[in-house]
């Protein structure tokens, strides 16, 4: 499995060389460093743990610190664990850059999505009004929350709430240019969180 950490840019539009035009999401994807490899004889399976982000030295305590310094890397703002097959092929140091994908290949991507604040059903599920007549008491109410006869509202049932600010993958993105010149990934469509949130790229486990 392929996967790098990145941070958002933003949204642009790029134009195929036919003319077509592709709405396209940019990603600052690494470099990324190995801080450890995980293997089944010191941890009981194998993963790989990278880092992203510079960080000022003082800003990282000492039992992190030392982890750093142990792995030979800077400090990192951000650190993920990715499951691989074999972790042997990763070594301490490694750096991981935006070519880890190329044009063409399917991608998930994860991140924290736009926190809303606080809102009704409407909003947050779609659901539909009632009737706007002068009296009705009930423009924009949920409704009815079930029967009477469990006496107990059931679990996951759509009510006012937080919306957003939730862990989110949109799956199945794919990869339309890589600029390593400038650690650039350009997805076609939209990701998940605002302008310069971290995001996570990993091979889609879907992909046909």
């Amino acid at each position: 499995m392929k996967a790098i950490l990145g941070k958002k840019i933003g949204m642009t539009q790029i134009f195929t060389p036919e003319g077509a035009l592709i709405p396209v999401t940019a990603i600052e994807a690494g470099p990324c460093y190995v801080t450890q490899v995980k293997t089944h004889d010191t941890d009981g399976y194998e993963a790989v743990q990278v880092g992203f982000g510079a960080v000022k030295p003082v800003r990282v305590n000492k039992p992190m610190q030392g982890h750093f310094d142990k792995a030979g890397v800077a400090a990192a703002r951000y650190l993920r664990e990715f499951r691989v097959d074999d972790a042997s092929e990763f070594t301490t140091g490694q750096t991981i850059a935006a070519d880890v994908f190329e044009a063409g290949d399917k991608i998930d991507v994860t991140g924290t999505s736009k926190g809303k604040g606080f809102a009704g059903t409407i909003k947050r599920y779609g659901a539909q009004r009632g009737p706007m007549s002068h009296g009705s008491k009930h423009k924009r109410k949920a409704g009815s929350l079930g029967a009477a006869g469990p006496s107990h509202v059931f679990k996951g049932h759509h009510a006012p709430g937080r919306k957003g600010g939730a862990k989110t993958t949109v799956q199945n993105l794919e990869v339309v240019k890589v600029d390593l010149e400038n650690n650039l990934i350009l997805v076609k469509g939209a990701v998940p969180g605002a302008k310069k949130s971290l995001v996570v790229l990993k091979t889609s486990v879907k992909s046909k």
